[in-house]
Parts: structure tokens; sequence; C-alpha cells
């Protein structure tokens, strides 16, 4: 008798992975897959729905501003509630539908099963940089919250692979980085949102890898680990488990806006308004005397006033908060009733110092949460520390390098 070899059964979703995993194609069907997902994010979630958003923060601060002059109430209630929550906490509010449509797609593309084929193409690259497709992983939850991302290296084999993806994470542009990037974009890239937000993105990921390399080299020595995982198969993604995962990240934004950005922007308009003796929101407030301080650490990337510098700071308890902190100060100095602070960012930045803020904001210093979750991870206020110090000199030497060469190059 004979006996015939069993036949090997191809799959609806072997004959997709032939495609989106091919070694050739998977990495370029990525990134046009992410460029769409950007493309779109600006579209439906900044043109369509933000500016639906940003009337209804204005009306709602024209509504209460009537108001409180109607019933006498002090010019300092008047500015914190006008300058300080309207324009501060409000600046970030405006930029819910934008972040809203950005986890919405990424959680189409999660629950779909293929961002863990994304981990798998991306595994050959990643081992160049002494790293495994596992990383990559940890990597693409960073875009959401740097936080998850960081905890989720527990899973890698190694420490080394461990240490280095917690410390390379914080280059994966977080969603609270979004409306920083969404109004420099607005202000002077309009119609290009989508490749500029994926260019930043890449440049992230290419800063990601390159530090990697080095680590791997320098502090974590050893061999690279191999990468083995199970793919699971492609799936319709249902409506219950995509918005019960937009809601998990969203509600994170809206917590965050309601507690720790509106304490951010608290104590920068006290500050900004003190001494009683100074007039509010200049030089000789408190903030403004701080940033000063501040002014020449930025010059050499191009955007070295107070505001701008002490916004950078205002984001390290929250990214989210350096909208905040400019909405703020802009409108309590600068901003005429009813301008946007759209208007006010192209009164004081240029196309080239936006472009340079805009890497500063991708690559400088992770917000308090990250740092928090690295100590805990590491058990050591040490690697914290570390982050924090080299994660600033790098986004410092990017942008200014953004700068002088763009200078050089005639775009100032």
């Amino acid at each position: 008798s004979v006996i015939r070899p069993q036949e090997e059964v191809v799959t609806f979703s072997d004959r997709i992975d032939r495609f989106l995993t091919n070694k050739y194609l998977g990495i370029p069907i990525f990134a046009v897959i992410m460029l769409a997902v950007f493309q779109l994010t600006f579209v439906v979630g900044q043109d369509l729905l933000g500016e639906f958003a940003a009337g209804l923060v204005e009306g709602l601060g024209g509504l209460l501003e009537t108001f409180l002059i109607s019933v006498n109430s002090p010019d300092w209630l008047v500015s914190f509630l006008i300058d300080g929550l309207i324009m501060g906490v409000g600046a970030v509010v405006e930029f819910v539908p934008l972040i809203t449509v950005l986890y919405l797609l990424l959680g189409l593309l999660e629950d779909s099963g293929y961002m863990a084929r994304a981990a798998y193409v991306w595994d050959d690259l990643m081992r160049r940089f002494g790293l495994q497709g596992k990383s990559f992983i940890s990597m693409i939850i960073g875009f959401g919250c740097n936080v998850p991302g960081i905890m989720s290296a527990r899973t890698l084999d190694s420490r080394k692979d461990r240490m280095i993806t917690m410390l390379i994470n914080p280059f994966m542009s977080c969603g609270a980085k979004l409306p920083i990037y969404s109004i420099f974009i607005a202000a002077f890239f309009p119609g290009y949102g989508g490749i500029l937000l994926f260019s930043l993105y890449a440049l992230g990921i290419l800063v990601a890898l390159v530090l990697a390399k080095i680590f791997n080299r320098t502090l974590f020595k050893g061999e690279p680990s191999f990468f083995i995982m199970e793919l699971p198969p492609y799936r319709m993604p249902t409506l219950r488990n995509v918005l019960s995962n937009m809601w998990n990240n969203l509600s994170g934004f809206i917590k965050k806006a309601g507690t720790i950005i509106f304490l951010v922007v608290t104590v920068m308009w006290v500050l900004a308004v003190l001494p009683a003796s100074a007039e509010p929101y200049s030089q000789d407030s408190i903030l403004g005397q701080i940033g000063s301080f501040l002014v020449p650490i930025f010059s050499l990337a191009g955007f070295g006033t107070w505001q701008e510098s002490v916004a950078l700071f205002a984001g390290i308890p929250a990214k989210e908060a350096v909208v905040g902190t400019l909405g703020m100060l802009y409108a309590g100095q600068y901003m005429e009733e009813g301008q946007a602070l759209v208007d006010a960012i192209r009164q004081h930045f240029t196309q080239l110092t936006a472009l340079a803020y805009m890497v500063m904001v991708l690559l400088y210093t992770p917000c308090a949460a990250t740092l928090g979750i690295v100590a805990k991870e590491t058990k050591s206020i040490k690697w914290p520390l570390f982050m924090a110090i080299y994660t600033f000199a790098i986004g410092w030497l990017a942008a200014v390098l953004v700068f002088q060469v763009g200078s050089l190059l005639g775009f100032g």
C-alpha cells in the first residue's frame, strides 16, 4: 500500500500572512498602514470633529466670561477661570476627538490580530539592534501610553532585553503628545498632518533603535535572545473590544485633564500673576523669572522665550500640560478676545521653530508617571534619573540640530 503524506491545510490567515509578513514587504506595508491611520486621525479627528470641540470650548468660555462680568466677579477670578481653566485645560480637552479617533483605529488593528504580526515582521530588524520582536510589542503599546509599554517589558525573557526596552520606550510618541503636535500642525502645516505625524513617530522609532544598539554594546552586553511567538488568527474586530480598548486609553487622558493638568495649569497661573507688584503674565512675574532663567538652554533650538521654555518643563508632570500652559500664558498676555490658540502660536513661532519644538517634545524627558514606573520596575532610583537626563539631552540635541541645519539651509 502507498501511504500518502497528509496535505498541509492552508488557512485564510496563512494566505494573508504570505503577503503581510513577507520578508521584503512586511515593514513597508506596516508603514503604509500607519500612515493611513495618522491621515485618518487628522481628517476625522481634527478637521471634522476637532473644530466642533474647539467651538464648544470657546463658546463655553464666552458664556462663562459674560456671566462672571455680569455678577461683578473679581478680576482674579475671571482671569483664573478664563485664562487658566478655559484656555489652559480647555486647550487640552479640545483634542479629545483627535485622540479618540487614533485609539479607535489602533484598537481595530490590535483586535484584528495585525499588531502581533507587526512584531513578527520587525523581528529581523530588531535583532540587528540587539533586541527581539517582542520588544516591538512594548514599543507599539507605548504609542498609547509609555507606562503600560514599560510594564509590558516584564514578558521579555532576559534582563538585558527588559532594561533596554524600558529605556527606549519613552521615544515612542504617546497619545499625550498628540495635542502638542496637533496645535503646531494646524498652525503651520495644515493638510500635511498625517505625513508629519507619521514622520515624528518614525523618528521616535529610529532614535529608539539607535539607542538600543548603543545600550546593547555598552550598558548591557550579552547574547541576543530569540523570538518565538504564535501568531493569532485574523478575526473581525468586535465593537465591544475596540470600544473597551479605546475607553481605557481615553479615560486616562480625560482623568489627567481633570486632575494633573488642572493642578499644573493652576500652579502655573498662580506663578504667572504673582507678585502683585508685577504685571500679570509678564517677564517680571515669578513664572516669567523662572522662564527667563531657562531661556539660554533653548535659544540654540530657536524657541528661547520664557513662555515656551516654561511650557516644556510644565510637560514633565504630564505632557498635555504643554498645550495647557501655552494656552494660559498666551491668553493672559497676547491673545485678544475670541482669538484661537493656533493664531497665537503663529505669532510666536516659525515653521522651523515649530518643527524643532515638536522634535523636542517627541524626545525629551518623559512624564512623571513614566519615570515612576521605571523606578518601580527596576527597584532603583538610578534608572529613572538616568532616563530623565539622557532623554532630555537627546531631545535638546535633536531640536538644536533641526533648527541650526534648517537655518543654514535658509528655512529660518
